[in-house]
């Protein structure tokens, strides 16, 4: 483990950050910004979206729109913890077309969170699917679970010590949860309760947030996950 340094100002920091490309530094990501960079470059123009919801197909631009919404707005409470000692890093893009919406790195540990748009209803859950009213059953817990263990394995492979990392759903517009106590090993919670992650401690020193965070925000150590 490379032992952290502290600068002028009493901020320790990984000496192997000074080294990242800017071009393979993910910190400056901000939420979304994969699913954003997708749209942009989308060639589906309006007439053919409106075309194809009119034919009831369901255009992956419409999908992106919704998680893009969601990554949002978890992003924005997440962006509130980094006062107190936490780092966030956004819109993490693995091999093929999944996306880490976030990773939280604090005194409490190491967070993957999934961000999912929902209607304003309440969702039930189970060990794999989220269910709401009118709306598909999706299997968004098992895709936390999924995220989660992708990202231990890069961080702990990374960072040359085992690095444990929860998954968390973050479902932003239900209006409760049902069934989330059932579900032992994904953390189910609205948007609002996000920033409760940041109460949490006692479980990664100064040193190790810093040493995670510089592994975590280098693009080149996802593209094997």
């Amino acid at each position: 483990m490379h032992e952290p340094k502290s600068s002028a100002n009493g901020r320790r920091y990984d000496p192997e950050r000074l080294f990242l490309p800017p071009d393979d530094d993910l910190a400056p990501n901000r939420p979304g910004e994969t699913l954003r960079a997708r749209l942009d470059g989308s060639r589906t123009g309006r007439a053919g979206l409106l075309l194809a919801r009119l034919l009831g197909r369901r255009p992956v631009e419409d999908a992106w729109r919704r998680s893009l919404a969601a990554e949002q707005l978890v992003g924005a409470r997440l962006d509130g913890l980094t006062a107190g000692g936490w780092e966030v890093v956004h819109s993490i893009a693995l091999p093929g077309d999944a996306v880490i919406s976030h990773l939280l790195i604090g005194p409490g540990g190491v967070f993957c969170i999934t961000a999912e748009q929902t209607r304003r209803a309440r969702a039930l859950v189970d060990d794999t699917m989220v269910r709401v009213p009118r709306e598909r059953p999706r299997p968004c817990v098992r895709r936390a679970r999924q995220c989660a263990a992708r990202s231990a394995y890069v961080l702990s492979y990374g960072c040359r010590f085992t690095v444990r990392v929860e998954p968390v759903l973050a479902l932003a517009g239900a209006t409760g949860v049902d069934g989330a106590d059932a579900v032992e090993d994904v953390r189910v919670l609205r948007e609002p309760e996000v920033a409760g992650l940041g109460a949490l401690g006692g479980v990664l020193h100064p040193e190790q947030v810093d040493r995670i965070h510089t592994v975590a925000r280098d693009r080149r150590v996802w593209t094997a996950a």
